[in-house]
Order: structure tokens, then sequence, then C-alpha cells
């Protein structure tokens, strides 16, 4: 005889993105996995979420002092409720040789958070990983979002930092606070960064993406309007903006595009920054200090 190795192929690749809901709601996405070999094989699928063998108490930085780029904990954000954010359906089955089964993601977050996440593992005999998914998904409490850069956030209430912006305060909190009459707003924040590359022509390029969610069908339909404003002090400080105004039908998404060329009197080696107000209108009304740093770096 000979032996015979289970080979199967995956839709989906490493990262399954969910993307936005509403919280409260629930999102789905479908992975098929292809039995590729000439064997019927037996199947059972795990979430990291709730295996038996994790250690709930390894975490070697808390997430709260670390950024959302350097957060690297499989196991993200989670339900209030302790019902799971993420299941799959089915659990377990055969896949008969050159058969296909489909598997229902569920994402079902109950609260606003952008750090979601899990991993979906699938098992061949109960014990050999065939493929390995890492789930993510994001929910927001109004259907709009904001997206591009590097947030500033922190996933616990931060200290007031009043306007104007020093740089160092500005970078130091994801929250700000801007004192107004008749009361405090308050005001998420967002940092791009633009490289410009000393001697070339070309500018640096960042973008930020503006989104409308899809509503549930019986849900009226909300028109997102989004504006920059950046003020005479852009313009002098070598940046362009692109399509920095417009209005967002649900399903939508638009970029505003940001561009520098350091200006010809800039003498400060160290690097410019400014900010703008990116203020979104859906059925509520948010506000985006979004603080632009550029620098110019030497040619590789």
């Amino acid at each position: 005889g000979h032996g015979v190795v289970p080979s199967t192929e995956c839709s989906v690749g490493k990262v399954l993105d969910m993307g936005y809901v509403l919280a409260g709601d629930t999102g789905t996405a479908t992975v098929k996995l292809e039995n590729t070999s000439s064997l019927t094989l037996p199947f059972s699928v795990q979430l990291e979420s709730l295996s038996p063998t994790r250690d709930r108490d390894r975490q070697k930085i808390p997430s709260f002092l670390t950024s959302p780029l350097q957060r690297t904990e499989i196991v993200g954000t989670q339900n209030y409720s302790g019902f799971s954010v993420f299941s799959v359906s089915p659990i377990e089955g055969k896949i008969e040789a050159g058969m296909s089964q489909d598997f229902v993601v569920t994402f079902s977050p109950d609260h606003e958070s952008l750090y979601y996440s899990d991993r979906l593992k699938v098992l061949l005999f109960g014990k050999q990983t065939a493929h390995e998914i890492l789930l993510k998904g994001a929910a927001r409490d109004h259907p709009m979002f904001v997206e591009g850069g590097e947030p500033l956030d922190v996933p616990v209430e931060s200290l007031a930092v009043t306007s104007p912006l020093a740089p160092r305060e500005g970078l130091k909190e994801g929250k700000v606070f801007i004192m107004e009459q008749g009361g405090i707003r308050h005001v998420r924040s967002l940092l791009l960064l633009l490289e410009h590359v000393e001697g070339s022509a070309e500018p640096a390029r960042a973008e930020i993406t503006v989104g409308a969610m899809e509503r549930p069908v019986l849900a009226a339909k909300q028109t997102v309007e989004f504006s920059l404003d950046s003020g005479p002090e852009l313009p002098r400080a070598g940046f362009s903006l692109h399509g920095p105004k417009g209005a967002l039908e649900p399903g939508q998404l638009q970029r505003i595009g940001v561009s520098w060329l350091p200006p010809a009197d800039l003498q400060t080696s160290d690097p410019l920054l400014v900010s703008a107000l990116l203020t979104v209108k859906g059925d509520v009304t948010e506000s985006y200090r979004v603080l632009l740093m550029a620098r110019v770096v030497s040619a590789p």
C-alpha cells in the first residue's frame, strides 16, 4: 500500500476581516473548505477565545499601555454579555473526497470597539491543523467610520488636553477635549505621517477613508456628510488636500488625500506638525483632530 496525505484548500487566506457593523447588529461571511485529497476528512473547528488551554492571564504588557499597531494579542475585545463575539457553524463533520464544506462565520458585537479579534482553527482527524484564520471586526454605535493613519487612542479613559494642542501633548493622548463656548467637545485624534524624500519632486502622500455603513433593511437611509477643514495654515506649510468634502450613501467609501511638499523657506530639521478638523455628520456629528506630521528624509 501507500500513504495518502490529506489536503484541503480554503477560500480565505490568513485573515478574515468582517469590517464594520453597528453594535448590537450582526455580520456574516462564508468560508469554503475544499477536500482536494482522495480521503474522507473528518473536521472540527475551534475558536481561540473558547480554547480550554488558552492562558487568559498571559499578557506581557497590558493592552492599555500598548499602541493599537503594537497590540498582538490574538483574542481581542470581548462582548460585555459574555457571549462569543465570533461564532462558526458547523463546528464538526466530514468532507467527502473532492467535495467542499461551507462554514458561516457570524460577527455579533454588543458594544463599540475597533479591536474585536479571534482565531479560527480548522482541525482534521481531531488533531492536525489544516488552516488558521485570524478573525477581525469593528463595531460602531453610529453608522459611519473613519480609517487611516495611526489612531492615537487607548482603551481606557484619557486625560484631558486643552486646545491649542502642543505637539507633544497632541501625540500623548488619543482623546482630546476642546474648550468651546457652552461646554467641552470631545474629539478623537488621528496621526498622518508624511515623509518626503530629500531632493525628490514627488510629494509625500497619505490618506483618510470615510465610510457610511450598510443599514438593516428596515432602517431609514442616512446620508453621511464629511468635511476636512484645513484653514490657511496647511497651504502655508506645504500641504494639499484632495477631496476634503463629500456626501456618502450607505455602503459607500471615499478617500481624502493629503500630499506634502516642503516649502522653500522650511529651515527646521524637526518634524513639522499641523492639525485640521474633520467633521463627520450622520445621525450624530463626530469630530476628529487630524494631526499631520511631515518630515524630510534622506534618499535610501
